[in-house]
């Protein structure tokens, strides 16, 4: 399934635009003398929305998420893989495209990791997005130039986390590698975690970018859009586990 119709569909599945959708329902409904359905999928709608765009909820969904990464320690890592996070286009400030806020959190861990172990990096990420470069080019030059950390190989033809395990296990396999630290957001990291032990290696997470709070106060109970985006890109997590799971 191409990246466009596999984002399209999971647009129509989760909020904001599935809520829409049930609360157009419900307007529908009321319209055709069907008033108690209609006016439960409105306040359903409502209901839902300002649930999910509550910080406490939203906290609370995504680290759950974040929770179902398997630390691994019967692993000995031989390389780090570091995962595309899209693409910052005609950023203004560099004159060009770069990389995301994303993925500087997530080559900064990985340069740690290499100082700290000086094993050798793979970067993975196509161009989904319709980008000039790559997103595995765009890391490299930031790794190498601004981290000063260099990467042995990169992968430029994924569009997705599964094309990035399966591409990335070729490169891998060549070069007799079967145990990594994966490199991604906590949040992604149960179904990347998952997609590449499919292929058979064994993956030490190296999340970044966990979500912690300090205290709860009223404004945890106020909805907010951020908290909206936190609570999508959780839903989005959970059902594509679901989806792998389902399908092993």
């Amino acid at each position: 399934m191409s990246w466009i119709l596999t984002n399209t569909l999971a647009a129509f599945l989760l909020p904001p635009l599935s809520l829409f959708l049930l609360g157009g329902t419900g307007w529908l409904l009321l319209h055709r003398r069907h008033p108690i359905l209609g006016k439960s999928a409105i306040f359903a709608a409502i209901f839902l929305l300002w649930i999910l765009s509550t910080p406490f909820f939203s906290f609370q969904l995504i680290t759950l998420v974040e929770a179902q990464a398997r630390s691994n320690t019967n692993c000995n890592p031989q390389a780090i893989v570091v995962l595309g996070a899209g693409t910052y286009f005609s950023a203004p400030e560099y004159g060009g495209d770069t990389v995301p806020p994303l993925g500087l959190e997530r080559l900064r861990l990985a340069a740690h990791l290499y100082r700290n172990t000086h094993l050798p990096i793979l970067l993975t990420g196509g161009q989904p997005d319709g980008g000039k470069t790559s997103e595995a080019e765009l890391m490299k030059a930031v790794l190498e130039n601004d981290f000063k950390v260099p990467a042995k190989w990169i992968e430029g033809a994924s569009t997705n986390t599964r094309e990035n395990a399966a591409l990335s296990h070729r490169i891998l396999l060549k070069n007799g590698i079967d145990s990594i630290y994966l490199v991604s957001q906590a949040w992604h990291m149960p179904r990347a975690q998952q997609i590449f032990a499919k292929f058979g290696l064994c993956v030490a997470p190296a999340s970044t970018g966990y979500r912690t709070r300090n205290r709860i106060n009223l404004l945890a109970f106020i909805p907010d859009s951020k908290a909206l985006a936190e609570s999508h890109i959780a839903l989005h997590e959970l059902l594509g586990i679901a989806r792998y799971r389902l399908s092993a």
